[in-house]
């Protein structure tokens, strides 16, 4: 990958991450501000149940946000867009489709194949 290719990707990586940062700001706010407001018992259930959603949402993130960290690695070592089981360029439209891809698409459906095989 030629380093401006390079330098797109990180961009678009730290965008991400920002993005997520300030998403998990903005819910940290919100579940301190429904926890401090008076309301019936009917409400503090749905309440609860919309911060449950949201808390499973901010695991998800969490976990995209650990992705993003380490293909920002890999853009610094200059190993991103690198398969990491053939070693092989990863397309770049794969790239753009997934940003935190770390396999090509012959390795990654080899896995998924190898997955529903063993189920």
């Amino acid at each position: 990958m030629d380093p401006k290719e390079m330098e797109r990707f990180k961009a678009i990586l730290t965008d991400q991450v920002d993005r997520l940062l300030n998403q998990a700001k903005i819910s940290k706010s919100e579940l301190a501000t429904e926890n401090t407001r008076e309301t019936e018992y009917v409400d503090r259930a749905s309440i609860h149940a919309a911060q449950a959603l949201r808390l499973r949402f901010r695991t998800r993130e969490s976990r995209l946000l650990n992705k993003l960290r380490l293909a920002l690695e890999r853009v610094e070592n200059g190993t991103y867009g690198e398969c990491e089981i053939c070693g092989e360029p990863i397309s770049i439209q794969r790239l753009e489709a997934r940003p935190v891809t770390t396999k090509c698409i012959s390795c990654k459906e080899q896995e998924e194949l190898m997955e529903a095989i063993s189920k």
